[in-house]
């Protein structure tokens, strides 16, 4: 009974070592905020091309100004002010610039801090440091847009060009208004809205994973659709006016293989693992 007893207290003096250590880890882990920005002038129909942080989100507005607009909010843990102040200098992002083409790129430990020459008396620890970054982008309304992005939300609105969009995992909303369009998301889910300030566009192929897609179409337009589940999962259509392009080839809950309007522009959509739905786009009242 007397060793049952020591046992015992020997557990419990643990447990409490044990939260006592996890509450002054916590203490001394803290999370801080900054925010980084950026402004300079840059031409419409030139290409942006963003690389995001593995965490974060990114939200790109077109605007009618001829300028680039980085907001950049970096989220960084560490366990004391000297350490925030040492990471706070080499986290965030640096842009490569020129006429026609402007490249903004995450810097972190994710990349060795873009590859920068670090103080030798640099602290080993800090290079594992959890950080996101989110950013609110402003670039010309005709603009073409390369994102490559980890995880966080995706937002594109008033953009009218071309965008090839690679995201880990998202939870996006995107409007796509012209130009050729190209998406890879691993997991998540995409909302895509066509031809929300009319469509002139030429081409889109948009590809996930696993997830929820919704297409959501505007009823003036002229597409041939090819819509499939690669794996698991059902597209739901409730566009009525959707024509089979093969009138032998009837529409499944695996494949719709259609043409809107009298045809043109191919649009493609795939969803591995997930459902699809194709719907009408409704124009805000």
């Amino acid at each position: 009974m007397e060793t049952n007893k020591h046992a015992g207290m020997a557990v419990v003096g643990i447990l409490i070592l044990t939260a006592a250590s996890v509450a002054f880890s916590q203490s001394m882990t803290q999370t801080r905020t900054i925010t980084k920005t950026d402004r300079f002038d840059f031409g419409s129909g030139g290409t942006v091309t963003i690389t995001g942080a593995p965490n974060g989100s990114v939200r790109v507005v077109g605007t009618s100004k001829n300028e680039i607009e980085i907001t950049a909010t970096v989220e960084i843990m560490a366990g004391s002010d000297a350490d925030h102040a040492k990471l706070a200098a080499v986290t965030g992002f640096v842009t490569v610039e020129s006429t026609s083409r402007t490249g903004i790129l995450s810097i972190g430990s994710h990349n060795k801090f873009g590859l920068k020459k670090l103080p030798k008396d640099f602290p080993k620890n800090l290079l594992a440091v959890p950080f996101r970054v989110d950013y609110v982008i402003s670039v010309p309304r005709y603009t073409d847009l390369e994102i490559d992005g980890g995880k966080g939300d995706l937002s594109i609105t008033g953009v009218e060009g071309s965008m090839r969009v690679n995201y880990l995992e998202t939870k996006g909303y995107v409007e796509v208004i012209g130009g050729t369009t190209v998406f890879t998301i691993g997991s998540g889910s995409l909302d895509m809205a066509f031809g929300v300030r009319g469509w002139r566009g030429r081409s889109a192929t948009v590809g996930l994973g696993k997830g929820d897609l919704s297409v959501r179409l505007p009823s003036n337009m002229s597409a041939e659709i090819d819509a499939s589940i690669l794996k698991t999962g059902a597209i739901e259509n409730t566009i009525p006016d959707l024509k089979p392009r093969d009138r032998k080839v009837a529409f499944t809950e695996k494949s719709i293989i259609a043409k809107a309007g009298v045809g043109g522009s191919p649009l493609k959509f795939t969803v591995g693992d997930g459902t699809m739905k194709l719907d009408r786009l409704v124009s805000p009242p």
